[in-house]
């Protein structure tokens, strides 16, 4: 077993608000069982008047491999991932996004959000020939859960008007993830599925 208080540069703390086991992002041991969720395997999203749900597939594979919601003028893509019981994936990943960033000519800043480090990426979109560049800004939000990772992107309204930032938040702190019990390596997709929808509850929501 790891020991988190190694100095093994690859032991990472766990990164998440600390009033996550209560707000949320919620382990599905944590969550009220008779709330009207829709099931999507790996999460679960409380439908909410305004909000829309996709689902993006892998091409090749037809793997569904993020679910995105629309909502208050902005898009929010989750992935649930597999994670060590004991330490965090979060420190790790933002490098990795940072570095990506840089790859495609964009820029990142990191900050303090509320769930705990966050960044903030500006990216450059393709424009035509002869076209001045253009960016788009994105932040990127994660947190350290009991043997899972979430991974948010949010863009739109919400990467940059507080007003519409404090909705996603808190549609993102809505959100259960289902680890479920069989072994997965760490940073393994947790699998996610068509929805299954709520018996009751609003029903002004897409799945597709």
């Amino acid at each position: 077993m790891s020991d988190t208080s190694s100095t093994d540069p690859e032991i990472w703390e766990k990164s998440a608000p600390e009033d996550r086991e209560t707000e949320g992002p919620l382990d599905e041991s944590e969550a009220n069982p008779v709330r009207p969720y829709v099931d999507l395997g790996g999460v679960k999203i409380l439908p909410r008047e305004g909000l829309h749900l996709r689902l993006e597939v892998e091409e090749e594979t037809q793997r569904v491999v993020a679910v995105g919601l629309d909502y208050a003028n902005s898009t929010l893509q989750v992935q649930p991932f597999a994670a060590p019981r004991s330490s965090g994936l979060w420190h790790e990943i933002r490098e990795q996004i940072t570095d990506q960033v840089n790859r495609q000519g964009g820029r990142t800043t990191e900050r303090e959000g509320v769930f705990g480090p966050e960044l903030v990426a500006e990216i450059p979109v393709a424009a035509p020939q002869g076209a001045p560049g253009e960016t788009r800004v994105a932040r990127f939000v994660g947190v350290d859960g009991p043997r899972w990772f979430l991974r948010g992107v949010i863009a739109g309204d919400a990467a940059i008007k507080p007003d519409a930032a404090a909705l996603v938040e808190d549609l993102f702190r809505s959100i259960v993830v289902v680890r479920g019990s069989s072994p997965m390596p760490p940073r393994d997709l947790i699998p996610l599925r068509m929805p299954t929808a709520p018996s009751t509850g609003p029903d002004d929501y897409t799945s597709l």
